[in-house]
């Protein structure tokens, strides 16, 4: 599931459009009007936010948590701040001061993509699935959202927690519609139509995953095992071959490994 979680390269695509860009004052006459208060303290906000952010990607937590603290005391309602101090309290288990967070984010965007996506991520993860459900459609339903179809395969992901295949497969198709060369959207559809047991239909979405050449342990896997079950005894080979020689310390190459040993 992908927060706009690839989360910190998502949010670095949201932060880079609160960039405010910066000119020389000579150049603009000295009767130019100096930035509001409340500019300045959005500026210092972003940037103590984009500082944490960078301290967080390193692993430095507590300097993170200091910058972004300072970032919120700087501007409240700075929505960016909320987003990257939440995944930081995840990180460290702190659910009820992650959550707070995310949704506050939400309360200042609230028709914006990105911040209904990582609610609803973080609520599927804590398993309150039903609400996480409407916050991926609130997402999907922001016009100005670049990847809706990452909000479309975590409801899907979602659904399937909740044991609702149908649903799933409608949120994974609708995703590919948006974007064909959605990954994880071509994995999940295909390993949830060969765990319902329609091997065939399956393969063409593996196939598809396998055209764009980002081979996972879990997609050769997948690939094997839908092959086998098939009767393609050949292309099973292949998909194992390739498992065994890409990543042999995986769980899926030892599972084979023990697979054909008994």
């Amino acid at each position: 599931m992908r927060f706009d979680r690839a989360l910190l390269i998502c949010l670095s695509l949201l932060l880079a459009g609160c960039v405010t860009t910066r000119t020389d004052s000579s150049s603009l006459g000295k009767n130019m009007p100096q930035a509001s208060k409340a500019d300045q303290a959005q500026d210092a906000a972003r940037i103590h936010t984009e500082l944490g952010q960078r301290y967080l990607a390193s692993g430095d937590l507590q300097t993170a948590l200091e910058k972004l603290t300072k970032a919120l005391q700087f501007d409240p309602n700075y929505a960016p701040a909320h987003t990257v101090i939440a995944v930081l309290y995840e990180r460290i288990n702190n659910l009820p001061e992650a959550e707070q967070h995310y949704r506050r984010a939400v309360e200042l965007e609230p028709a914006k993509g990105a911040p209904n996506n990582n609610l609803g991520v973080f609520l599927c993860h804590v398993g309150k699935i039903a609400e996480a459900n409407g916050y991926f459609q609130k997402a999907v339903a922001d016009p100005f959202y670049q990847t809706p179809d990452v909000a479309l395969t975590n409801a899907g992901v979602c659904q399937l927690r909740a044991h609702d295949v149908a649903g799933a497969e409608a949120s994974f198709r609708d995703a590919i519609v948006r974007n064909p060369k959605n990954a994880e959207a071509l994995f999940q559809l295909a390993n949830t139509l060969y765990q319902n047991g329609n091997a065939f239909r399956a393969r063409a979405f593996i196939q598809r995953f396998d055209a764009l050449d980002q081979p996972t342990a879990a997609s050769l896997k997948l690939g094997h095992d839908i092959e086998s079950s098939l009767g393609n005894t050949e292309g099973a080979h292949n998909y194992r071959k390739r498992l065994l020689s890409q990543f042999p310390d995986s769980e899926q190459a030892h599972a084979l490994d023990t697979t054909a040993s008994q």
